[in-house]
């Protein structure tokens, strides 16, 4: 007799794994095979919905540890000195199916869960410190240009330019996006961003408003398109299994975390909105200052338990930490929880990756697929002892805002145009063959069924960014 025998979901010794109940050796199958019942609607049940956006990624268990004091600025805990949090990471590409190539040109998703002793905190950015849009009220249609056209389902760059063009606040991104972060080699080979402005708060009761860059101890590397569209073709799985082979050989990788820190009353004054996720703080403004590492050293066991249903959101905060007025930061604030309970049910951070790695003592109840147990009082206010509201331990981030309701971008400040960072980026932190390979991945994409009256657009969008990336582009195109 085998030592460790199948068995049913419930439990008990399966009847066979190879041949159904049935009457005589060619007789039909008996409804009461229960067990074969229970394997085709298992089977059938397999799926659940995939991710809107980011659905195709992976990504590993880990832990932070904080080696710089940044008590001075916030009180959460599992950033004070020497504090180490487990936690847990998943990379992605933005807008693949399941199924799409790791290699794509595309932003990779960085997403962080840190089991604090204070409650989950989460972290959603990506490999770029910006985004294409400020408003969330553009995001639905953004992520739908990126998508599959509905007569042919096909990838469309031209429906691509189109969306991009019409919303002159994405060439920020679009710059870092047709360069070589548009690509990374590996996952671990790139940075992560917050990207959002963040708030931090410290004992003292201040505020600062933050971005998180975690910056790959590994080094940045990239794949030129040559080398990422052989790969789509030979490996479509290529970055999901170079993180876990290097992790299944003991080469953990690293980020070390920097903060940008920006005292709460300069926001008032800069010259930059802050708060608009298309553009970043220069450091020569708002310098990084380091805080700790995060190394990931342990490969999920349970792809589908352990990272598919892994729910990342923003709302995830802690005492000392906290949102900004970043509206696409607010708007995430309840679309990411929002998408999680339609995709994984509404007791989803039951789930054991999405536990906290502390007490819940919470006054939810009951819903599909509740596993923690309900205690009485099952409601509040109580006189039975239940748990008790402690604003103190709580602390939230506040900050004062009025005005009149209007539907408008934020309010331009000294510096801010949408073309401007872009182009600084393109002159002055670009190398040569940087721009010259930013200009050949332009030339490339657009050439791939890009038509007027976009493609005038396309041309005038990349001489607003600068002129001489405009006349590459347009002579690249013209020429092709």
């Amino acid at each position: 007799m085998p030592e460790k025998y199948t068995t049913t979901d419930s439990g008990a010794p399966a009847p066979s794994v190879e041949h159904s109940l049935t009457v005589g050796s060619d007789g039909p199958i008996l409804l009461q095979d229960h067990y074969l019942i229970e394997q085709m609607a298992n089977f059938n049940r397999e799926r659940i919905p995939e991710r809107q956006p980011h659905a195709k990624g992976g990504g590993a268990f880990g832990q932070f540890e904080v080696t710089h004091d940044v008590s001075r600025y916030t009180k959460a805990a599992f950033l004070q000195p020497g504090a180490k949090t487990e936690m847990v990471a998943r990379f992605s590409t933005v807008a693949g199916e399941r199924g799409s190539p790791d290699t794509w040109r595309d932003p990779r998703g960085f997403a962080l869960k840190f089991y604090t002793s204070e409650g989950n905190f989460d972290m959603v950015g990506n490999n770029t410190p910006v985004f294409f849009i400020r408003d969330p009220m553009k995001f639905q249609n953004f992520i739908r240009s990126q998508k599959r056209m509905a007569a042919s389902n096909l990838r469309d760059h031209h429906m691509q330019w189109d969306f991009w063009t019409l919303s002159p606040e994405s060439a920020h991104q679009v710059t870092w996006l047709m360069g070589d972060r548009g690509i990374p080699k590996t996952w671990r080979h790139m940075n992560g961003y917050s990207s959002h402005t963040y708030s931090w708060m410290n004992a003292d009761g201040e505020m600062f408003w933050v971005k998180y860059h975690f910056k790959t101890d590994q080094g940045i590397d990239f794949l030129t398109q040559e080398d990422a569209d052989r790969l789509a073709g030979e490996d479509a799985d290529y970055h999901q299994r170079d993180l876990f082979t290097a992790i299944e050989d003991g080469n953990f990788p690293s980020w070390t975390l920097h903060v940008q820190i920006m005292p709460f009353e300069d926001a008032k004054t800069y010259r930059y909105n802050p708060f608009d996720l298309t553009k970043v703080w220069p450091h020569g403004d708002y310098p990084l200052h380091e805080v700790g590492r995060m190394t990931l050293n342990r490969n999920v066991v349970d792809y589908h338990a352990q990272m598919e249903q892994a729910a990342f959101e923003p709302n995830n905060v802690v005492p000392g930490t906290g949102l900004s007025p970043d509206k696409m930061l607010l708007a995430r604030g309840f679309s990411y929880s929002d998408a999680h309970r339609a995709r994984l049910g509404v007791n989803y951070k039951q789930i054991p990756v999405n536990e906290p790695h502390v007490e819940v003592n919470a006054y939810s109840k009951d819903g599909a697929m509740r596993i923690r147990n309900a205690t009485d009082p099952v409601y509040t206010p109580n006189s039975m002892g239940g748990p008790e509201v402690d604003p103190r331990r709580a602390s939230e981030v506040r900050w004062a805002s009025d005005g009149d309701m209007v539907r408008q971008a934020y309010a331009l400040r000294a510096d801010d145009d949408d073309f401007g960072q872009a182009g600084a980026l393109f002159r002055d932190v670009l190398s040569d063959e940087e721009r010259d390979r930013l200009a050949h991945n332009i030339i490339g994409h657009v050439s791939d069924g890009v038509k007027e009256p976009v493609l005038s657009r396309v041309f005038e969008y990349w001489r607003n960014v600068d002129p001489d990336l405009g006349k590459m582009v347009e002579e690249g195109v013209r020429g092709s």
